[in-house]
């Protein structure tokens, strides 16, 4: 489940936290986002960020046969 979660200081800092999206594409999710938030001062990336998307390898087919002997 991709979650994002927000906190916000009364100070008017915001602290974004993002799970469940693995790879560099949570930057794509978030941009919009922080660009309407302000200025971003610091990244802190997890471990779902370094992590590579599982990419479908391909299907190999294989028939069995009988032999008659």
């Amino acid at each position: 489940m991709e979650t994002l979660e927000f906190i916000i200081y009364p100070d008017g800092r915001v602290q974004e936290k993002v799970t469940g999206i693995v790879g560099k594409s949570c930057e794509e999710v978030t941009a919009a986002i922080e660009a309407q938030l302000g200025r971003v001062i610091t990244q802190e990336q997890t471990s779902e960020y370094f992590a590579q998307p599982v990419q479908p390898s391909e299907t190999v087919k294989t028939q069995a046969t009988y032999s008659d002997w």
